[in-house]
């Protein structure tokens, strides 16, 4: 059980968090799409090496320029 519409998520919910708690991952969908997922909490995260490797060839950010963007978007006069 990897998908699972939310009518029988909630028909058969037990079965589900069972399925969940012992490793599984759930995608739940309405109207076939993926709306949710659900994760046991003890599903381990990124480690660093993982992490350090996504952020590799990410640009830098240009502070000035974003913050020139947010003060053209944003009223900040309260």
């Amino acid at each position: 059980m990897s998908e699972v519409s939310i009518r029988d998520l909630r028909n058969h919910g037990g079965e589900v968090i069972d399925a969940v708690a012992s490793g599984k991952a759930v995608t739940v969908t309405r109207q076939g799409r993926p709306v949710a997922r659900l994760v046991p909490i003890a599903e381990r995260g990124a480690s660093r090496e993982e992490l350090k490797a996504a952020w590799v060839g990410v640009p830098r950010v240009d502070y000035a320029a974003l913050r020139r963007d947010i003060d053209e978007v944003v009223d900040q006069s309260w």
